[in-house]
Formats: C-alpha cells, sequence, structure tokens
C-alpha cells in the first residue's frame, strides 16, 4: 500500500490531537488509499473519517475522527501533491520558459502542466497532459475552479500553436467538465497574426457555450523575450492592434452582459496601457475573476489606493521615498506618486522606470525583472531613505530575485535599506508613509500579485 510521510503536524490541530507526528505514514482513510491530493481533499471531508497511519516503530494505528465537514485534519506532507509533478509535455510557439537564458537555477526552467495545481494553485493548464482518469476524478469530486489555457478553440490550430498532434482533441476534455457541473476559467494567450482577430472571435463564440461553468475567459499577450533564436518567429503587438482588440473584447462583453450577467471575456491590463486608454470601471471586471491573470491589477489597485488615501488627513511629516517598477506600470505609480505628495507636502518621492535588459525590453511586467537590472539602473540615484519594491520581484517566500541576487546583496550595492510591498492599494500608502516596518521582509507564503503592475507569469 502506498503511503505517505507527514512532514508537519499544524500545533492545535486534530491530527496533534490524535498524536499523529511528523515521520509517521499516512496509509488510508476510510480503507481506500490515497493516490494524490485529489483523493486526500476529497476522502478528508466527510464529518466522520477513519485514518489508518504506521507509527515511526512500525505499529498500525486506525485512528476514529468526529469533525466539521470540510475541517482539516492539520497535516502537510513533503510533495504538496502527494505524488510527483508532472511536467508539460507541449512546446507552445509561445511559451516563455523556452525563451529563458542558459544558466538560471534549475527550477525556473520546469515546465508544470498539472491538472492537480489547477486545483490547488490556480496554475493554468492545456488539458495535454491530464487523463481520462483525471478528468473522471475531477467530476466525481466536483473538484474546481479548473483553470485552462486553452488558446484557441480550432483544433488544427491548437495543435501548431502547442507544438503537440493531441492538442486539438484534449479540448473535448472541456466537454465533460462543462456536463459535470465543474466550475471553470480560460485564459488566450494571444500570438500576432496567428489566433488572434477572426481566430479570437471563433474562440470566444465557442466558450460561450459553455457558459455559466465557464465563468470567464481572459485575453492576455505573449511574452517575447529577446532569447527567441530557433522559436517560432513572433511579433509583438502595437498600439493599433491592442485598440482593435479592445473593441473586439467589449463588443463581445456588452452582447454577453445583456445575455448572463456577465462580462465574461476579458483583455488583461497591458493591453489598455498599450492602447494608452483608460482602464474600465470596477464593475466591468466582474469581481476581479482574472486578478492574478493580471486582469484588472491596475484598476484595484486604483481603487484601493484612493480609499487608503481618503482615509488619511495631510500633514507635514516628513520622508524621503524611492520606487522601482516595471515599465507597464510605470505611468500608474507616478500618478499615485503625484497625489500622495500633494498630501503631505514634505513628502519625497522618487519614482523609477526599470527597463527589463535581462530578459529584453518588450518585458515590461516588473515581476520578471532581475536584481542585477535594478541595481544598475538605480546606482547613483537618489534612493532617499527607503526603496521599495513590488513583493513580485522575490522568489516566492524568499529574499531572492530570479537572477539569485539577494536583497541584502541589494541593500549593500545601494547602500538604502530596501521595502518589499505587498500587493494592495492600501499597503502603498503604508509604505510610502513608512507606516509598515515590519513589512520589509517576507514572511511565508505570499500570493505575488505585482503591486506595481502584472505578474511575472504567463
Amino acid at each position: 500500500m502506498k503511503g505517505h510521510p507527514i512532514k508537519k503536524v499544524i500545533p492545535g490541530s486534530i491530527a496533534q490531537e490524535l498524536e499523529m507526528e511528523e515521520g509517521d505514514i499516512l496509509l488510508s482513510i476510510n480503507e481506500q488509499p490515497i493516490e494524490d491530493i485529489f483523493d486526500y481533499q476529497y476522502l478528508t471531508n466527510d464529518e466522520y473519517i477513519e485514518v489508518l497511519i504506521e507509527k515511526q516503530n512500525g505499529e498500525q494505528w486506525l485512528l476514529e475522527v468526529d469533525k466539521e465537514y470540510e475541517e482539516d485534519l492539520g497535516l502537510e506532507f513533503d510533495n504538496g501533491l502527494m505524488d510527483e509533478y508532472r511536467s508539460c509535455q507541449n512546446k507552445c510557439m509561445f511559451c516563455f520558459i523556452d525563451q529563458m537564458p542558459k544558466g538560471m537555477r534549475e527550477t525556473l526552467y520546469f515546465k508544470d502542466d498539472d491538472s492537480r495545481l489547477s486545483f490547488l494553485q490556480g496554475n493554468y493548464i492545456t488539458l495535454t497532459n491530464m487523463s481520462e482518469r483525471d478528468v473522471e476524478r475531477i467530476v466525481q469530486y466536483h473538484l474546481g475552479p479548473v483553470n485552462i489555457s486553452v488558446q484557441t478553440t480550432n483544433p488544427q490550430l491548437r495543435c501548431k500553436m502547442l507544438h503537440n498532434r493531441f492538442a486539438g482533441d484534449a479540448l473535448k476534455k472541456i466537454d465533460i467538465l462543462y456536463k459535470g457541473g465543474i466550475e471553470m476559467n480560460g485564459q488566450i494567450v494571444l500570438c500576432r497574426g496567428i489566433n488572434d482577430k477572426e481566430e479570437l472571435d471563433r474562440s470566444i463564440e465557442d466558450l460561450t457555450a459553455y457558459l455559466p461553468f465557464m465563468r470567464s475567459v481572459s485575453v492576455v499577450p505573449a511574452g517575447l523575450t529577446k532569447y527567441r533564436e530557433g522559436l517560432y518567429p513572433l511579433a509583438p503587438f502595437t498600439k493599433e492592434d491592442a485598440i482593435a482588440l479592445i473593441h473586439q473584447i467589449e463588443g463581445w462583453q456588452e452582447r454577453l452582459y445583456k445575455k448572463w450577467g456577465l462580462h465574461f471575456i476579458h483583455a488583461s491590463d497591458e493591453w489598455y496601457i498599450l492602447a494608452g486608454l483608460p482602464f474600465p470601471p470596477e464593475e466591468q471586471y466582474d469581481g476581479y475573476i482574472q486578478l492574478e491573470n493580471g486582469v484588472g491589477m491596475m484598476r484595484l489597485l486604483e481603487e484601493e489606493f484612493t480609499a487608503a488615501l481618503q482615509k488619511r488627513d495631510g500633514d507635514n511629516k516628513k520622508r524621503s521615498v524611492s520606487i522601482a517598477t516595471g515599465v507597464l506600470a510605470y505611468p500608474q505609480i507616478c500618478s499615485m506618486a503625484d497625489r500622495m505628495q500633494e498630501k503631505f507636502p514634505n513628502l519625497k518621492l522618487y519614482v523609477y522606470k526599470i527597463e527589463n535588459h535581462f530578459f529584453g525590453e518588450m518585458i515590461t511586467v516588473s515581476g520578471l525583472l532581475t536584481g542585477g537590472d535594478i541595481i544598475k539602473q538605480l546606482s547613483g540615484k537618489a534612493l532617499g531613505d527607503t526603496l521599495l519594491l513590488p513583493c513580485n520581484v522575490l522568489r516566492s517566500g524568499e529574499d531572492v530575485f530570479l537572477d539569485d541576487i539577494t536583497l541584502t546583496e541589494m541593500e549593500k550595492s545601494l547602500h538604502v535599506p530596501v521595502n518589499i510591498v505587498k500587493s494592495s492599494g492600501s499597503d502603498f500608502v503604508k509604505a510610502v508613509l513608512g507606516e509598515d516596518a515590519e513589512e520589509r521582509r517576507p514572511n511565508g507564503k505570499v500570493t505575488y500579485i505585482d503591486a506595481f503592475g502584472q505578474n511575472g507569469e504567463e
């Protein structure tokens, strides 16, 4: 029987009360073996369960557990999936990992396409690496939402874009999820001249057939680095392309909202910035369903910032602060800084736009900035009492940038303390005013939504 070693028992949990310990092995629940996190989550939901564990001395304990429905046992395992991670077998024409330089840490080159990560962490999956059994278990356990990288509903074109002859057939799994009543979100990574314009219309129309279980679909531009030698030739979108795309999507939104009360299809923030158009009003984002996919981050940041600033009375507080951000969000951060200086006349704010020399200047999100680029472009600049950086420039839960430069190294190089700011507009106000001293270092796992721009993931 396959067992799962217990890495940690949460203090005060049911598991601790039952004297489970680190190093014990979970064997079964309700006499059923546990293949992975899907089984574990489902089997532990009930109010009464029987848990079989093997102690470190070889004894087996059968524990009867009475608890609240969906109450967690309080166990953590070495692998969050309780199984091996499944790597992506596609070779997408727009894949960001294929566009990375050599010599970076090994984990940055792992391509995940694991359906279980969609359920657990919100990752987007192509469905090409999902077995029939995976789909059956999702429906059986009624897991969701499942986030799907659609790219196009044209089967032949999808095979070409993913460089996988099974990619078109994989779309049929959406039908099974729909019939099973599973909530889904979609993503279309748009490539110029490939899946845009008429092909995008086709995809949107096809995906509306899955309403209301397909709750939303985002359209994001493919990120193109300077390391594309030997890869499919892709051209960047222009301002005119972005304007046309927004009109196309907003036309669909108007029609769909009348029928479903949902806007459904959303353009990510990059399109509005590239087009030079204002962001839509808050209600157009349907509750920010696609926030972590770069849809509505700038609007939400603006709304939160405005609310936080309005709650404060201006005063004569003196403080000198520098703020570094990516090219994409630079205009909005400048606007926010100006508004803060109007209310606090003795504030001195320096806002710096960091260009991405490491990946190439077409990469404009701050989530893909490296420590080296930040240090090089800020050296010799006025940085004030502290430097503010958005939290997504760091590796999750660590003090390390993408290029392995540490926060400590940056502080030594720039001769200034670095404050890592969380994601909300309120956090931005607190950081500028120096009200967040305890936020200086990341603490535990953080959702890396970029306070100063889109996240760095595709």
